[in-house]
């Protein structure tokens, strides 16, 4: 691990002064820099920002586990009122490999008032609305209530050990006194019957990577095989995917789902309200085809396999069969208790271990919750800011080991029609510019409120 400060940057053309003003050209700009990770290769992107801030007179310190996986802090100085203020996001992103785009992933195109490519949702768009809003109240000399801190980190999408868990784990002093952050993933408006919603994440599911392993006689790729681990497997495989684990209702959903079925007219809201009831719970999700499946794994701890290992030779029939399970824990909730509802789901023949276990933040502190609701309410009055889990993990769980409380609030007012959750890693990602400005006014709203 080192200090990076003078890792060397590449100075960028008059683009980045006129993307520094405009978050669409910024956007663009970044969606440039292909940051696919593995490898990640985030350097030229920061060295990009960090030219940027040079040349809005804010400092900045770079540090990392090498100078290909950078991770930029910088601050604006408040007036010792308030706590620090942190915003953070990544600048890597996802493969596209085996994706077909209608334009090419890394050309940020604005078309047809979309900006398209990998990281326009993911959370390429989410950094250019931090860094706007941060640029405007440098440029605006903004009276802070306490300083704020800008973080942009690289690894994320790689688990973050590069990046995020780097800074908690060698760069601490460097978040002293921070008590709340804003990072993905949030405040994005997603319709349930004709109201307009804006989840706020408050709270995420835990990370639980499980191996199973199937057992059964091996032998001679030629000779007829049955019973063997292989055959096993493909029933572990059925079990798996037929046999939902139980319904578990935690604080956070349970305040979404009152607070979405309140906003419902009758029958809806009385229905939707069921979600509540296990014994109930998979019927609502039944009845709401599509549009209950951003829902489902906010009820229930989750294993989904992604990952097979069996013979290495294509005439050897496998004695043992791996299968890396992504499994993911409501809050509150162990491994253990993963491992207990898989082997009533799965039967007690197949070995299961815990490979990796990243805890999740505590029970989540709403103090802030309030204010980023007033934001929303007054940029969108027709909409209704709701706390929600988030069934993914982010770079939260990391930041929480330092005492910091992180919402997931990258502000978008959406089409209804747009498919958020479809595009998010997905071919086609883009944004709608209209969503873009209204986010980074809404994290500006932010760092003017908060404090005050």
């Amino acid at each position: 691990h080192r200090d990076l400060h003078s890792f060397p940057t590449r100075r960028s053309s008059d683009l980045s002064q006129s993307a520094s003003l405009d978050p669409v050209e910024l956007l663009q700009r970044l969606i440039h820099f292909d940051t696919t990770n593995p490898p990640g290769n985030e350097r030229e992107c920061v060295a990009y920002i960090s030219n940027l801030l040079a040349d809005a007179g804010c400092d900045s310190t770079i540090v990392g586990t090498s100078s290909d996986r950078p991770n930029l802090i910088t601050r604006l100085k408040g007036q010792g009122n308030a706590p620090p203020l942190l915003l953070y996001g990544h600048v890597d992103v996802v493969t596209t490999a085996g994706q077909t785009w209608q334009y090419p992933p890394f050309e940020g195109r604005l078309v047809d008032g979309y900006v398209w490519g990998r990281g326009a949702l993911d959370m390429k768009s989410g950094i250019v609305m931090m860094l706007s809003a941060f640029l405007r109240a440098k440029a605006e000399d903004l009276h802070l209530a306490g300083d704020v801190i800008l973080a942009l980190v690289s690894d994320e999408e790689g688990g973050g050990d590069a990046g995020a868990k780097y800074l908690v784990e060698n760069q601490s002093g460097l978040f002293q006194g921070v008590r709340y952050a804003i990072g993905e993933f949030g405040g994005f408006s997603y319709e349930v019957g004709r109201q307009r919603f804006y989840p706020i994440m408050v709270a995420e599911k835990q990370i639980c990577h499980i191996q199973a392993t199937i057992r059964g006689p091996g032998g001679h790729g030629s000779l007829p095989q049955r019973e063997g681990a292989m055959g096993r497997m493909a029933s572990f495989l059925r079990r798996l995917e037929q046999r939902r684990l139980p319904v578990h209702v935690t604080p956070v959903t349970r305040s979404m789902i009152q607070t979405i079925s309140a906003k419902l007219p009758w029958p809806q809201g009385t229905v939707f309200r069921q979600l509540l009831h296990p014994r109930m719970t998979d019927t609502v999700l039944k009845l709401m085809g599509e549009k209950g499946q951003p829902f489902e794994p906010l009820l229930r701890n989750t294993a989904n396999a992604t990952v097979v290992r069996g013979s290495q030779q294509v005439n050897v029939v496998p004695s043992t069969v791996l299968v890396e399970l992504d499994g993911r824990l409501l809050p509150g909730y162990a491994p253990e208790d993963l491992i207990s509802e898989l082997r009533h789901t799965v039967g007690e023949e197949v070995e299961l271990e815990v490979i990796r276990h990243d805890p999740g933040p505590p029970e989540p502190d709403m103090t802030l919750f309030e204010t980023l609701k007033g934001i929303l309410r007054s940029a969108d009055p027709d909409g209704e800011p709701i706390p929600i889990l988030l069934p993914g993990a982010t770079d939260a769980r990391f930041f929480s080991k330092l005492g910091i409380q992180t919402y997931g609030y990258l502000p978008m007012k959406l089409p209804p029609e747009f498919q958020f959750s479809q595009l998010i890693h997905g071919p086609d990602e883009r944004i709608p510019v209209d969503a873009l400005t209204f986010g980074t006014e809404a994290i500006y709203q932010l760092m003017h409120r908060f404090g005050q």
